[in-house]
Order: structure tokens, then sequence, then C-alpha cells
């Protein structure tokens, strides 16, 4: 780019760029750097941007990564942004536009450059272009390999320490980058990465200690959602002659090289979509989802995964255990929130798992809500739009459920807050309804979907086991929600007739052919009288122990009684039939002695009378449904390409080849 230019397809031609990626060594104290480092630019907003910038790139890349061996030219520009973040929060603190401006400069060339590396070479290869050097090419370095922790320790520093202002938001963006670059090595393996370079500087030595630091600043820096400062906001444009030394600095340093650098245009209006992100609170949230799922090292556990599962509440004052080191404190408060307002995207529904699943103090919290709604709510969105969403999204909203609903206290609170205009769900105008109510409704709805579309076992049980759960605390629920139950049911029912007439006309063809393979309908069979089992148990276990509480669940009984003729005398369901049988006569004999054309209410006041009077001793009891979530045995399987996936679907991440990727198939993450 020549310095009148400000055309992206110049940059293969840049002077100052072709210098960095030749075959002469800089020094660190050449003043070439103040001059490369002197560029000014709108910040890549998106991938399709940074890919366009790497398109542009190609030749300066090809060429770093054959002479960088012999030059240290990389090594050169991490040192010199090193020495430049030294007084980094001063500078903050001072408003120091120049000093800022080039140490982002620098950070971002390393960031682009570590990509190209990381994409096109293994770990310790890339280690050794930290290390070489200009006498002695294949000589080791002894102080390269703390070169690259020192970098990693300075990001963290930048990130943990440098106030959040306008002019820090892009450095602090691009040192969160940086650092998920380190770690994307994962990326181009199809095997779980164990033991790694950045694995060994993160969890142990100089950059251990600030483990909780972290992981606290990059919580609230999701909870504080911080837009994007006004694109322009580093761009020194012309002042007047009172203009001050700051602009006669940076413009004197500025014209020898690129004027402005931009992919979008300086104070170019953005998106809508843009307005509205932040990509810093995406950023952080992505780098603190992976450093939660690194491997253990061989002799230690993961410290930010025990950071994760051990911080407190503001509030908290009782002191914190001496065995974990890496403990602190933030406002849960702001965290629910955050949270609640987040659950559109795969990673704070990600994130709140973790947390209800992995920190006790976050769940019991939670639990004690009386706003429990405004996080439920999005949850069952999720699941309502279950067709326009991933199915690891699906699944991570379905276990949140399950775990809240291990919760007596959660079962019970939720059939008394009631929810007014559910303009969402489009199946059925819902003025009033009881959020435990909207609960079952979109859980059984999933179900009915699962067993048309996905057909997953998995989705199934976890479905059935939150309504189990549930289900001795029913009350007062919805009369749509008590018809769904029995329509469910009633599905259920069909798709077990058709599965044992096929099993039938299956018999009955082997007899008169001995070569064609039988399809297994035994196992259909067995898979779908072991979901029947489970929707008579749930509604078994509402009549046992809220009875008077759900009139509505009653009246749909009666109304459809005929579908449980055929489950009287069927083996495997005799005993829990018992119970409904009883109520379906008991209640059935009381409509008949109040004579013939009742009206609706008349029947919900008789069912109301009867309920009273049916002796509970008359119900069989039987043991209470309780399922807990428990994770897989080895839970990295699912989680760290899932979290890789995120990074790189994510609109604010860099840009992946899909050709590169190892880890997952495209088409699947």
């Amino acid at each position: 780019m020549g310095a009148n230019s400000s055309s992206i397809n110049d940059l293969s031609e840049n002077e100052y760029l072709k210098r960095l990626s030749g075959t002469e060594s800089i020094s660190e104290n050449d003043p070439f750097w103040n001059q490369l480092l002197s560029f000014s630019f709108t910040t890549p907003t998106n991938s399709a941007e940074l890919k366009l910038l790497e398109e542009a790139t190609i030749s300066v890349c090809k060429s770093l990564v054959e002479n960088n061996p012999r030059t240290g030219n990389l090594g050169a520009l991490i040192k010199v942004f090193l020495s430049r973040t030294k007084e980094l929060k001063i500078s903050a603190e001072c408003q120091n536009h120049l000093f800022i401006w080039q140490a982002h400069n620098a950070l971002f060339l390393i960031s682009c450059l570590l990509k190209v590396f990381v994409c096109q070479m293994p770990e310790e290869e890339i280690q050794l272009h930290f290390t070489y050097e200009e006498e002695s090419p294949v000589t080791y370095q002894a102080d390269s390999e703390d070169l690259i922790e020192e970098l990693l320790c300075c990001l963290i520093k930048l990130i943990i320490d440098i106030p959040l202002l306008d002019i820090t938001y892009g450095i602090s963006l691009e040192a969160v980058s940086t650092l998920v670059i380190f770690l994307s090595c994962q990326l181009f393996h199809k095997d779980i990465l164990r033991q790694s370079i950045s694995h060994k500087y993160l969890m142990h030595g100089r950059c251990l200690p600030y483990t909780s630091r972290l992981v606290k600043t990059l919580l609230y820096n999701f909870i504080r959602q911080e837009k994007r400062p006004p694109p322009g906001t580093h761009i020194f444009e012309q002042q007047s002659d009172s203009g001050g030394l700051l602009y006669g600095l940076a413009s004197g340093v500025a014209t020898g090289l690129w004027t402005v650098f931009t992919l979008g245009g300086v104070g170019s209006k953005p998106a809508p979509h843009q307005e509205q992100s932040s990509p810093l609170a995406s950023q952080s949230l992505l780098l603190l989802l992976v450093l939660a799922n690194l491997t253990d090292a061989p002799d230690a556990p993961n410290p930010y995964r025990q950071a994760i599962m051990s911080f407190k509440n503001t509030q908290d004052s009782t002191a914190f255990p001496s065995s974990n080191p890496h403990a602190f404190q933030i406002n849960f408060n702001s965290l629910y929130t955050a949270l609640c307002e987040q659950q559109k995207s795969d990673q704070a529904t990600l994130l709140l798992y973790m947390l209800l699943h992995q920190n006790s103090n976050v769940r019991t919290y939670m639990l004690a809500r009386t706003d429990m709604e405004n996080l439920v709510v999005p949850i069952l969105e999720i699941l309502y739009h279950v067709e326009e969403r991933n199915s690891h999204h699906v699944y991570m909203a379905l276990i949140i459920l399950l775990i809240l609903t291990e919760d007596d206290g959660f079962n019970r609170s939720i059939h008394e807050v009631i929810l007014k205009n559910i303009t969402w769900y489009s199946e059925r105008v819902l003025t009033e309804i009881s959020l435990g109510s909207l609960l079952i409704l979109v859980v059984i709805r999933t179900i009915q979907y699962n067993m048309t579309r996905t057909r997953d076992k998995y989705l199934h049980t976890n479905c059935l086991a939150a309504l189990a759960n549930m289900s001795a605390q029913f009350r007062s629920l919805h009369q749509y929600a008590a018809q769904r139950i029995i329509s469910l049911f009633s599905l259920l029912s069909k798709k077990h007739n058709k599965v044992l007439e096929q099993a039938t006309q299956s018999l009955r063809g082997s007899l008169s052919s001995d070569d064609v393979p039988l399809p297994d309908y035994a196992q259909d069979l067995n898979v779908i009288e072991e979901v029947i089992r489970m929707m008579l148990e749930i509604i078994n276990s509402c009549l046992t122990n809220s009875l008077h509480h759900n009139p509505n669940l009653v009246y749909a009984l009666l109304y459809k009684r005929d579908l449980f003729e055929q489950f009287r005398t069927h083996p495997s369901f005799q005993d829990i039939m018992q119970n409904i049988d009883l109520v379906i006569t008991f209640f059935s004999s009381r409509l008949q002695q109040a004579g013939a054309e009742l009206s609706v209410e008349r029947v919900l006041e008789i069912i109301k009378q009867g309920a009273v009077a049916l002796p509970k001793d008359r119900l069989r009891k039987f043991p209470e449904l309780k399922f807990k979530y428990v994770e897989e045995e080895q839970p990295e399987e699912f989680f760290i390409p899932y979290v890789w996936s995120l990074v790189y679907n994510s609109a604010v991440a860099l840009y992946w080849n899909p050709q590169d990727i190892q880890l997952f198939t495209m088409d699947s993450g």
C-alpha cells in the first residue's frame, strides 16, 4: 500500500510489509517499527472482512513463513509489542492515543501472522519460529520459549489490567482474539489435544497466578456487553493549527506509510446487527469456554475450570476453601441478568449449563430467585424453535431444564408464576398461563417433533425425565397443557399399535420365506413401550400426589378414557394402570350419577368435588420419580468439538478455511 493508497488490494505490494517478510533481519530497535506500526484502519468486524484481509496478504505471509527462520522478524515484532505494553495501563489513564494506537497495530499484526502459522504448521514448528537467530538458523535460542510465555502473560495482563475505554476497546478485543488463536491448534487435529505448548504455559508457570482474575474479567466482559466504539475512534483526523502535539506526531510517522487502511470505510455506518453486538463480550465468552474445556494436565486439574466451579457471590462473606487458590467473587445479580438476556446464543446457553452443573453457588442462587421466568422462558424459546437451532443448542437447553427440575422448590414455584400473552407460541393463543404449564407444553412439543423428525432416543429420555421430575408437583395445569399430555399418550398409543401390526405381519411373512431378513420390530416395540410406561408413570405421579390440584388433567383423562383400555391387561403396564383405571372408574361413576348433557363447567365442578371425596389410601403408592443429569464419562469428546465449532462459526471470530479444519466435519460442526 503506497503513501496515498487505502485499497486492501495494495497490501501485497506494501514496502513495509515486504521488508517485514523479506530476507533482511530487522533489529527491534530499528526506526522501521515506528513506521510499520503507524497505520490507521477500521478493524475488521467479522470473518468475511478477515477473509478479504487474508486473501490480500497471502504472498506476504508466505514470504514470512519462508524467511522468518533466518530473520527472526516475527520474534522482533513480538519484542517490540512487549516493550510497548509495559506502559499501556498508564497510557490509557492519561489518554495517550498514540501509544495505544501503535501497540494495538503491533498486536493486530501479530494476531494475523500467528493465525497463518497456526493454520499451516504444527505447534513444534511454530515454536521454532520463536527460536531461530539470524547467525545460526538451526540453533535453539535459550530464552525463546520464554518469549512465547512472555507474550501469553502479557496478553493476559493486558486483558485484566487495562481499563476498558473507547481507545482501549480495540486492543482488549485483539488480546482476547490472540489468545483464542494461540489455542486454536485444536482445530487442526482430529483427536482431542491433551498436551500442547499453549496448555503448558496457561496451566503452569507465570500465567497460572492470573487464572482467577482472567476468568473474572472475561465474565465481566460478557456481563457488561460493551459495544464497539464508533468506526474511526482511533483515526487521527487532521485538525486546526491548535490540534496539538498528538496529531503532529501521528501524522509525522503516518505520512510515510498508508494513510487510511479500511475494509468497511472509515466512519461508515455499521449494519444494524453490528450496532447491537458486543464483539468483546462475544469473544471473551468464547475464550472463557475454550479455557474451561481444556483437558486436565497430567499432574493438575484445569485451573480455569476450577475457577468457574468455585466462584461466589460478592454478597457471600463465607471464607474461601484453602484447597482452591483460584476462587473469586462476582456480582451474581449482574451475571444472572446477562445470562437471561443472552440465551439466543449457543455460547451463553453453554455457559449457563456449565454454571448450573458445576458451580453449586450459582445453582443455589438461581434456584432461589423469584423471577425464574426471566431465565426459563428464553430456554423454552430455544426448544420451541427447535427447527431453527442446531442439535447441540437444543441439548444444552434441555439439560438445563433437567437440572432445574431436580429441585422440588423450582417445580412448585413455576406453577405460581403467571405469564401473559406468550406471542412466540403460535399453535394456540395463550393469554394467560403458568410458567409450569408452558414448560410442559414446550417439552411435549419437543418430544412430538423428535418422534416425527430426528428420532433421537437421548432427546426423548431427557424430555421425559424433566416431565417426570415435575409430575408430583403439577399444580393447576392449564387445560391446554392437560390436553397435550393426553394427546402425546394418544400419539404413542397409535405408534405402538402400528409397530405391533408391522411386527405381526412380518412374523407371518417369515413363515413363508426363509431368505428375507426381518426388520427388528421387537426392538422398536421395546423402545415405544418404555416411553409409554414413562408417560403412564408421569400421569400416575400427578394423580397420586396432586389429584385435587389438577381437575383439567382428570377432565382430559376422562374425555380420552378409551385410549387406556388396551393397556389395562398389558403385562408391561398392569401395575401402573391400577391407579389410572381407579380414577377413571371413580369419576366416570360420579358423572353418570349427575346425569347427561353436562356443561364443561359442571363436569369440572363434579371433578373438584370428587377429588375431595376420593380416599387417598385407595391409590397405590409408587416410588417417587426422580432423575438426575449425569455427565458422560468422557465429556471432552462432546464439549471440545462443540466449543470449537462455536469459535469457527462466530460472526466476530476469525476466518478459518473450512478445508483446513480437522476437529469436526463442516456439515455437522
